[in-house]
């Protein structure tokens, strides 16, 4: 059985804020954002649109990069969204995870 990996996203308000979150399916957690029944934080925030999405891996690693991403200024998000992940963020990420291991 292959494993699930996991995607860390970031969803677009039409007031133009940058909402980050995990899903193993993105385009599905897109259409429970979109229809309400996803974070209470998009409720009416719509119309919604994916900015960005990466697949990371495992849901710890995953949760450790959604934290980062959350922690940052809206102008990093952005680069984010145009850009990618930076390298160096799935590096600290990842040396968390071996540091706790």
């Amino acid at each position: 059985m292959a494993r699930v990996r996991w995607h860390v996203y970031l969803v677009r308000t039409a007031a133009g804020a940058l909402y980050c979150g995990i899903a193993r399916d993105v385009e599905a957690r897109l259409r429970q954002h979109q229809d309400g029944s996803g974070a209470k934080a998009l409720r009416g925030r719509g119309p919604l649109a994916l900015a960005f999405a990466a697949p990371i891996g495992a849901l710890g690693l995953a949760l450790r990069v959604e934290a980062r991403i959350k922690r940052l200024p809206k102008a990093q998000k952005e680069r984010i969204a145009r850009d990618g992940l930076p390298p160096a963020l799935l590096r600290a990420a990842r040396a968390r995870a071996r540091a706790k291991g």
